[in-house]
């Protein structure tokens, strides 16, 4: 397959889409993916590990719950303008020195988080740190769909899918044990220290993946008209949407879930921890069940299909048993443990038919798919509080919609029956 010419690159041919780089031999492969993974979870911790020091950061700081809370919100922020520049920009100016530039600004910072003497200059610094922080996030991606083709795509993308699913679950964990030896400025600390260790793998182990011949030409004007091409796609879109919605029901999920378990049902932070570790579990078994069946030949539209249905299973079933039995601890566990497997096949289901479809501009592709799956879900999250707190139905009937969402997208507009973004298509 011959590289289209800059021209025709720069408007997204439909056909000659330009050839990945050869993949690299199983050992530098493994590491990697490893490093693409690290960089991937970075954005998801810094976004949840210092929430149980919200209170200690308001004391500190002399700040109202809603202004600590607002930090979080710029970091959200950050990530998703963050993607959508650095995506696009990436596919003119290659990957690696966006991607050195903003491990190097994430380790910054972090830092300028750490020494924050107010509120103020805490949410600018944060705000700044996502939009660092979604290079790893954002190139990753791209590095992955560069690099690799086949079936061996969505596998990858299977470890990167892992990864951010089990990320937002850990992170809450790893700062409450950091907050029990130390301040919440510790865990910015920690964090900047991560960012360094990545700054140092990208630096030995991550190269260039993107060659000066492949890349978009045009300059900037060029570069974020690709990304516009691919809003007008209505099958790219599609996949694009259907990871956004089940991302704005895992983020209800996550947001609303220590609520519904302590709150309600009156289970102690331990065993709520083990809740959300079972259903992390559930989430990283259907993510290797995909790995496994993708690379055995099944149709990944199939698989997303599939992962789509359970989501939509569970979320009603959530919302049946509400209505019908009443608040039930097992039944809520036992719902949200089938929606989280769902999402752990919708995750690298979509992402890699997504990246596969936008191959000729996969920098544009990723920001779109990683943009909208935080706007999504930083948009969901703060619903659950707005409904009252007597009830889980809230939360149930938020990621019922959200999962609604998904499934109109997949029917509507993605159309998995025509077989998007299949590796046997791609190749």
């Amino acid at each position: 397959m011959v590289p289209p010419s800059s021209s025709r690159a720069a408007a997204l041919p439909t056909a000659d889409v330009p050839a990945p780089s050869p993949a690299p031999g199983e050992r530098s492969a493994v590491a990697l993916v490893a490093v693409l993974g690290a960089l991937t979870a970075v954005a998801p911790l810094a976004t949840d590990m210092y929430v149980p020091g919200f209170p200690a950061m308001g004391d500190t700081l002399g700040a109202s719950s809603s202004a600590v809370q607002l930090t979080m919100t710029a970091f959200l922020a950050g990530l998703v303008v963050g993607q959508l520049l650095i995506g696009p920009l990436s596919d003119g100016l290659g990957r690696r020195r966006l991607l050195i530039s903003g491990s190097a600004g994430f380790v910054l910072f972090s830092l300028l988080c750490v020494v924050a003497p107010n509120v103020g200059l805490l949410t600018g610094a944060r705000f700044l740190q996502g939009v660092a922080g979604a290079a790893g996030m954002v190139l990753a991606r791209a590095v992955l769909t560069d690099r690799f083709h086949g079936a061996e795509l969505p596998r990858h993308f299977a470890v990167l899918s892992q990864v951010m699913g089990v990320a937002p679950i850990a992170a809450p964990v790893l700062g409450g044990v950091i907050l029990s030896v130390s301040t919440w400025r510790a865990v910015f600390a920690v964090l900047a220290v991560l960012g360094g260790l990545l700054l140092f793998a990208v630096v030995r182990r991550v190269p260039e993946s993107l060659p000066p011949e492949r890349r978009q030409s045009g300059g900037f004007v060029n570069t974020f008209r690709a990304m516009g091409t691919l809003l007008g796609r209505r099958a790219f879109m599609g996949y694009v949407l259907v990871v956004a919605f089940v991302a704005a029901a895992l983020f209800t999920y996550i947001s609303g879930s220590s609520f519904v378990f302590e709150n309600l049902h009156g289970v102690s932070s331990t065993t709520y921890s083990l809740i959300f570790a079972t259903n992390a579990v559930g989430m990283l078994l259907a993510g290797t069940v995909f790995s496994r069946l993708a690379g055995r030949g099944v149709r990944l539209n199939t698989l997303l299909a599939a992962g789509v249905g359970v989501v939509l299973v569970g979320t009603l079933a959530q919302v049946l048993l509400v209505l019908s039995v009443g608040e039930s601890l097992v039944g809520t566990w036992v719902t949200l443990f089938v929606t989280a497997s769902g999402i752990g096949l919708v995750f690298p289901g979509g992402m890699s038919i997504g990246q596969t479809v936008g191959r000729m501009a996969p920098g544009a592709a990723s920001a779109l798919l990683g943009g909208l799956q935080f706007l999504f879900g930083a948009l969901a999250s703060p619903l659950v509080g707005l409904f009252g707190e007597d009830s889980s139905l809230p939360m149930a009937v938020i990621m019922l919609v959200a999962a609604a969402g998904a499934g109109l997208a997949l029917v509507g507009l993605a159309r998995p029956w025509q077989g998007h973004g299949e590796p046997a298509a791609s190749v």
